[in-house]
Protein backbone atom coordinates (compact mmCIF):
# COMPACT_ATOMS: atom_id res chain seq x y z
CA UNK A 1 0.00 0.00 0.00
CA UNK A 2 1.28 3.45 -0.69
CA UNK A 3 2.12 5.82 2.05
CA UNK A 4 -0.53 8.48 1.60
CA UNK A 5 -0.84 11.98 3.22
CA UNK A 6 -3.52 13.60 3.64
CA UNK A 7 -3.59 17.68 4.20
CA UNK A 8 -6.36 18.99 6.33
CA UNK A 9 -5.26 22.01 8.18
CA UNK A 10 -4.97 24.50 5.09
CA UNK A 11 -5.84 28.06 5.55
CA UNK A 12 -8.73 29.54 3.96
CA UNK A 13 -9.50 33.65 3.62
CA UNK A 14 -10.82 34.59 0.69
CA UNK A 15 -10.48 38.21 -0.48
CA UNK A 16 -13.99 39.49 -0.33
CA UNK A 17 -13.00 42.35 -2.58
CA UNK A 18 -11.09 39.82 -5.07
CA UNK A 19 -14.23 37.98 -5.22
CA UNK A 20 -16.29 40.98 -6.31
CA UNK A 21 -14.40 42.28 -8.63
CA UNK A 22 -14.49 39.09 -10.22
CA UNK A 23 -18.35 38.46 -10.25
CA UNK A 24 -18.44 42.12 -11.14
CA UNK A 25 -20.42 42.47 -8.31
CA UNK A 26 -20.30 46.45 -7.54
CA UNK A 27 -19.65 47.41 -3.30
CA UNK A 28 -22.96 49.17 -3.24
CA UNK A 29 -24.87 47.10 -5.67
CA UNK A 30 -28.03 45.22 -3.96
CA UNK A 31 -26.67 42.15 -4.09
CA UNK A 32 -23.86 42.98 -2.69
CA UNK A 33 -24.72 42.46 1.33
CA UNK A 34 -26.34 39.24 0.47
CA UNK A 35 -23.05 37.95 -1.42
CA UNK A 36 -21.14 39.11 2.04
CA UNK A 37 -23.60 37.34 3.98
CA UNK A 38 -23.35 34.26 2.32
CA UNK A 39 -19.36 34.68 2.30
CA UNK A 40 -19.14 34.67 5.79
CA UNK A 41 -21.34 31.36 6.31
CA UNK A 42 -19.11 29.77 3.52
CA UNK A 43 -16.10 30.41 4.94
CA UNK A 44 -16.98 29.61 8.76
CA UNK A 45 -17.33 25.77 7.02
CA UNK A 46 -14.64 25.41 4.55
CA UNK A 47 -12.69 22.62 4.46
CA UNK A 48 -9.98 22.36 1.52
CA UNK A 49 -7.98 19.66 1.46
CA UNK A 50 -5.43 17.52 -0.34
CA UNK A 51 -4.10 14.17 -0.37
CA UNK A 52 -0.84 13.15 -1.77
CA UNK A 53 1.20 10.21 -2.07
CA UNK A 54 5.24 9.78 -2.88
CA UNK A 55 5.18 7.38 -5.92
CA UNK A 56 8.27 5.83 -7.86
CA UNK A 57 8.20 5.00 -11.43
CA UNK A 58 8.54 1.34 -11.68
CA UNK A 59 8.42 1.01 -15.52
CA UNK A 60 7.51 2.83 -18.73
CA UNK A 61 6.69 2.45 -22.57
CA UNK A 62 5.91 4.49 -25.05
CA UNK A 63 2.00 4.05 -24.49
CA UNK A 64 1.61 4.52 -20.67
CA UNK A 65 4.02 4.25 -17.26
CA UNK A 66 3.61 2.00 -14.16
CA UNK A 67 3.44 4.25 -10.80
CA UNK A 68 3.68 2.02 -7.57
CA UNK A 69 2.72 -0.67 -9.39
CA UNK A 70 -0.91 1.15 -10.99
CA UNK A 71 -1.08 1.51 -14.83
CA UNK A 72 -1.38 4.71 -16.74
CA UNK A 73 -2.36 5.11 -20.04
CA UNK A 74 -0.63 7.74 -21.72
CA UNK A 75 1.71 8.46 -23.95
CA UNK A 76 2.24 12.10 -22.86
CA UNK A 77 2.79 10.96 -19.65
CA UNK A 78 5.05 8.26 -20.30
CA UNK A 79 7.07 10.97 -21.97
CA UNK A 80 7.37 13.80 -18.47
CA UNK A 81 7.97 11.09 -16.20
CA UNK A 82 11.00 9.07 -18.44
CA UNK A 83 13.78 10.44 -16.75
CA UNK A 84 12.13 10.60 -13.24
CA UNK A 85 12.36 8.27 -10.34
CA UNK A 86 9.32 9.63 -8.20
CA UNK A 87 5.75 11.84 -8.93
CA UNK A 88 3.40 12.93 -6.59
CA UNK A 89 -0.39 11.62 -7.62
CA UNK A 90 -2.84 13.95 -5.96
CA UNK A 91 -6.26 14.98 -5.14
CA UNK A 92 -7.49 18.18 -4.07
CA UNK A 93 -10.57 19.76 -3.19
CA UNK A 94 -12.80 22.66 -1.66
CA UNK A 95 -14.34 20.10 0.63
CA UNK A 96 -17.91 19.01 0.53
CA UNK A 97 -18.80 21.73 3.60
CA UNK A 98 -19.91 24.69 1.23
CA UNK A 99 -22.22 22.32 -0.77
CA UNK A 100 -23.76 20.70 2.85
CA UNK A 101 -24.32 24.11 4.64
CA UNK A 102 -25.60 26.34 1.57
CA UNK A 103 -28.53 25.18 -0.31
CA UNK A 104 -28.89 27.79 -3.72
CA UNK A 105 -32.51 26.84 -3.74
CA UNK A 106 -32.17 27.09 -7.72
CA UNK A 107 -31.13 30.12 -7.96
CA UNK A 108 -28.70 30.41 -10.41
CA UNK A 109 -26.99 33.70 -9.06
CA UNK A 110 -26.28 32.59 -5.53
CA UNK A 111 -24.90 29.03 -7.21
CA UNK A 112 -23.07 31.36 -9.41
CA UNK A 113 -21.09 32.87 -5.99
CA UNK A 114 -21.29 29.75 -4.21
CA UNK A 115 -19.07 28.42 -7.03
CA UNK A 116 -16.84 31.47 -7.38
CA UNK A 117 -15.93 30.75 -3.44
CA UNK A 118 -15.55 26.65 -3.98
CA UNK A 119 -12.99 27.86 -6.42
CA UNK A 120 -11.34 30.13 -4.50
CA UNK A 121 -10.89 26.99 -1.70
CA UNK A 122 -9.40 24.69 -4.46
CA UNK A 123 -7.41 26.99 -5.43
CA UNK A 124 -6.26 27.42 -1.43
CA UNK A 125 -5.70 23.56 -1.25
CA UNK A 126 -3.52 22.86 -4.60
CA UNK A 127 -1.56 25.93 -3.82
CA UNK A 128 -1.24 24.50 -0.21
CA UNK A 129 0.01 20.90 -1.50
CA UNK A 130 2.29 22.66 -3.92
CA UNK A 131 4.55 24.92 -1.04
CA UNK A 132 3.98 21.59 1.04
CA UNK A 133 6.14 19.67 -1.05
CA UNK A 134 8.22 21.87 -2.37
CA UNK A 135 9.09 22.79 1.33
CA UNK A 136 9.22 19.17 2.85
CA UNK A 137 10.96 17.55 -0.41
CA UNK A 138 12.70 20.59 -2.26
CA UNK A 139 11.06 19.42 -5.27
CA UNK A 140 11.83 22.58 -7.41
CA UNK A 141 9.26 23.67 -10.25
CA UNK A 142 6.50 21.05 -10.45
CA UNK A 143 4.38 20.87 -13.34
CA UNK A 144 0.75 18.70 -13.51
CA UNK A 145 -1.06 16.47 -15.80
CA UNK A 146 -4.94 15.66 -15.12
CA UNK A 147 -7.28 12.61 -16.89
CA UNK A 148 -9.44 14.18 -18.82
CA UNK A 149 -7.47 17.86 -19.12
CA UNK A 150 -6.57 18.47 -22.97
CA UNK A 151 -7.54 16.72 -25.83
CA UNK A 152 -9.22 13.60 -25.28
CA UNK A 153 -6.05 11.34 -26.31
CA UNK A 154 -3.66 12.90 -23.55
CA UNK A 155 -4.92 11.54 -20.72
CA UNK A 156 -8.21 10.18 -20.82
CA UNK A 157 -10.96 10.81 -18.23
CA UNK A 158 -11.16 7.28 -17.63
CA UNK A 159 -8.15 7.30 -15.74
CA UNK A 160 -9.30 8.74 -13.19
CA UNK A 161 -10.81 5.33 -12.22
CA UNK A 162 -6.57 3.48 -11.10
CA UNK A 163 -5.89 7.24 -9.71
CA UNK A 164 -8.77 7.27 -7.42
CA UNK A 165 -8.64 3.00 -6.80
CA UNK A 166 -4.84 4.09 -5.92
CA UNK A 167 -6.18 6.10 -3.18
CA UNK A 168 -8.51 3.92 -1.33
CA UNK A 169 -11.58 5.62 0.02
CA UNK A 170 -11.04 9.00 -0.97
CA UNK A 171 -14.81 9.99 0.68
CA UNK A 172 -13.42 9.47 3.82
CA UNK A 173 -10.19 10.46 3.90
CA UNK A 174 -10.47 14.04 1.41
CA UNK A 175 -14.20 14.73 0.99
CA UNK A 176 -14.14 13.55 -2.45
CA UNK A 177 -15.97 10.89 -4.99
CA UNK A 178 -15.73 9.45 -8.76
CA UNK A 179 -19.02 9.34 -10.54
CA UNK A 180 -19.85 6.25 -12.75
CA UNK A 181 -19.10 9.17 -15.48
CA UNK A 182 -15.54 9.76 -13.88
CA UNK A 183 -16.66 13.35 -12.84
CA UNK A 184 -15.68 14.65 -9.64
CA UNK A 185 -17.79 15.28 -6.39
CA UNK A 186 -17.71 18.32 -5.04
CA UNK A 187 -17.41 19.35 -8.24
CA UNK A 188 -14.33 21.72 -7.73
CA UNK A 189 -11.70 19.58 -7.14
CA UNK A 190 -8.71 18.31 -9.19
CA UNK A 191 -6.92 15.18 -9.63
CA UNK A 192 -3.71 13.80 -11.48
CA UNK A 193 -0.05 13.93 -11.15
CA UNK A 194 2.69 16.14 -10.06
CA UNK A 195 5.97 15.64 -10.98
CA UNK A 196 9.24 17.95 -11.28
CA UNK A 197 9.73 19.72 -14.28
CA UNK A 198 12.05 22.81 -15.44
CA UNK A 199 9.93 24.20 -17.36
CA UNK A 200 6.34 24.34 -16.69
CA UNK A 201 4.42 21.59 -18.14
CA UNK A 202 0.12 22.27 -18.20
CA UNK A 203 -1.78 19.88 -19.95
CA UNK A 204 -4.32 22.56 -21.64
CA UNK A 205 -1.40 23.07 -24.11
CA UNK A 206 -2.35 20.18 -25.45
CA UNK A 207 -6.17 21.33 -25.55
CA UNK A 208 -7.77 22.34 -28.44
CA UNK A 209 -11.02 23.48 -26.99
CA UNK A 210 -11.75 27.18 -27.58
CA UNK A 211 -13.19 29.51 -24.16
CA UNK A 212 -12.62 26.85 -21.57
CA UNK A 213 -13.29 28.89 -18.73
CA UNK A 214 -10.59 26.34 -16.99
CA UNK A 215 -7.62 27.24 -19.44
CA UNK A 216 -4.38 28.14 -18.25
CA UNK A 217 -1.98 28.01 -21.08
CA UNK A 218 -2.27 28.64 -24.86
CA UNK A 219 -2.50 25.27 -27.21
CA UNK A 220 0.79 24.61 -28.10
CA UNK A 221 1.20 21.15 -30.12
CA UNK A 222 5.10 20.95 -29.28
CA UNK A 223 4.42 21.23 -25.32
CA UNK A 224 5.85 18.14 -24.55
Amino acid sequence: MPEITCLDKIPFAPDAAHLMEQLHLEADAPEAAEFLALLVRLKAVARPRALYSVAFIDSRDEESVTVDGVVFKSRVLSRNLALLHRAFPYIASCGPEMDAAVDAGGDYLVQFWIDAVKTEALTAARDFLVDHLSRTLATGNLSTMNPGSGDVDVWPIEEQRPLFAYFGDTEASVGVRLTSSCLMVPNKSVSGILFPREITFVTCSLCHRENCPGRRAETDLHGT
